[in-house]
């Protein structure tokens, strides 16, 4: 077999060293730093996810753009000012004459004083003034109170119907301490309780 002509490579020294160490792992990287990266990304990812579902579900308005909640409708009920309903105004406030100035704005409003009846004697505090209501047929006349009282919440709950001992149609105002700083006390200092 002939041999093949000599070239300039045939006089180049062979070397024992290793082959390819440039493709070696670089020393300054190294596993538990590249797996922290990896976990901070993988967080800022989720979190954006979630703020971005938030968004798309309504829950966050990052623009503040939303219009407020209509207290006086609810699912299609209408708020109706019904003065055949009496009314029992409970003060869950340590201030006195909350009643009184609730109990006068429904009277100046077509109720008779008889169906208007107060008391303020909670040891408890309760945070927002609310009108209770019993039945789901109440709930335009309680909406409608709601609204004359600067547009509170209404709520069906039956827990005070058992202090209804009229037979009639009862809606309960839950006087809260949103209202403290705007209730003014009645002249005696004292909460009115009409006789019944």
């Amino acid at each position: 077999m002939p041999q093949p002509p000599r070239d300039r490579f045939d006089d180049v020294p062979r070397t024992g060293g290793r082959v390819g160490a440039h493709r070696a792992e670089q020393p300054g990287i190294n596993g538990p730093v590249t797996l922290l990266w990896s976990a901070a990304i993988a967080l800022v990812l989720i979190a954006a996810g979630i703020f971005i579902s938030l968004v798309l579900m309504g829950r966050i308005d990052p623009f503040g753009t939303a219009a407020p909640a209509e207290p006086q409708q609810t699912q299609g009920v209408l708020a109706e000012v019904d003065t055949s309903y009496r009314v029992l105004i409970l003060n869950a406030t340590p201030q006195a004459g909350a009643v009184a100035t609730v109990r006068k704005t429904l009277i100046d409003h077509g109720w008779q004083e008889s169906d208007v009846l107060g008391n303020g004697g909670s040891t408890s505090e309760f945070p927002e003034t609310t009108v209770f209501y019993v039945e789901k047929a109440d709930e335009a006349a309680a909406l409608g109170v709601a609204e004359l009282l600067g547009g509170v919440k209404a709520e069906q709950s039956d827990h005070y119907a058992p202090l209804n001992v009229s037979g009639s149609p009862q809606l309960t105002v839950v006087i809260g301490m949103d209202r403290v700083e705007t209730a003014e006390p009645s002249p005696g200092g004292g909460e009115e309780t009409p006789a019944g």
